[in-house]
């Protein structure tokens, strides 16, 4: 995310875990996870190195999203020859501009579009990027279930995977409309358009 930031020297190996103290090399880690996430700017009020340690896992699960869309955003700065980061609505007007290029119908407003959890907007970019890719007979066009609504989130995380776009968000993300996560699903296909150029 930021070349340089981890002083290695901080760092406890594997082999300090298993001496007397290993717990305590654990948590030191831990903590060091904490301050980095601090000098990255990330929301960690409230978050320490014990939370990490015990394996509270929502807020684990903050720093660990933290750290993909931080990820996924330098990934998208370094490929556009930005110089300033990008942001959620340069992302929303590229997807836009895409679904228009493409003469798709599907748009969206923000990351917390109800159509995104139908999965179609994303389907409609996965085709623009790769032209024929989306067999959309097997798109289920005005999804009324929510095995539907799974049915195309599936369907879809596995198109952009398959053309190359780096998706971790899960089919659930898209049907439950987890803005945050809709969001790196996004920025991940803008960086694989970026890239195909």
């Amino acid at each position: 995310i930021q070349p340089g930031i981890v002083d290695w020297k901080k760092v406890n190996d594997k082999e300090s875990f298993k001496k007397l103290g290993g717990a305590m090399k654990k948590l030191e880690n831990c903590n060091y996870c904490v301050e980095l996430a601090q000098k990255l700017k990330f929301s960690v009020v409230g978050i320490g190195g014990e939370d990490i340690h015990q394996g509270n896992k929502t807020l684990t699960l903050a720093v660990v999203w933290q750290l993909m869309r931080a990820y996924t955003l330098s990934v998208l700065q370094k490929l556009a020859g930005s110089a300033k980061p990008i942001e959620d609505k340069e992302i929303v007007e590229w997807a836009n501009h895409t679904l228009e290029v493409g003469k798709k119908d599907s748009r969206i407003s923000s990351f917390k579009d109800s159509t995104i959890q139908t999965s179609i907007p994303i389907i409609d970019i996965v085709d623009v990027i790769k032209p024929g890719s989306i067999k959309y007979d097997l798109v289920i066009m005005a999804p009324s279930t929510d095995e539907d609504l799974m049915s195309n989130a599936k369907y879809a995380v596995s198109m952009c995977r398959k053309i190359g776009a780096r998706v971790y968000a899960l089919p659930e993300d898209l049907k439950e409309g987890k803005h945050k996560m809709v969001m790196t699903v996004f920025a991940c296909l803008m960086a694989r358009s970026i890239g195909k150029k």
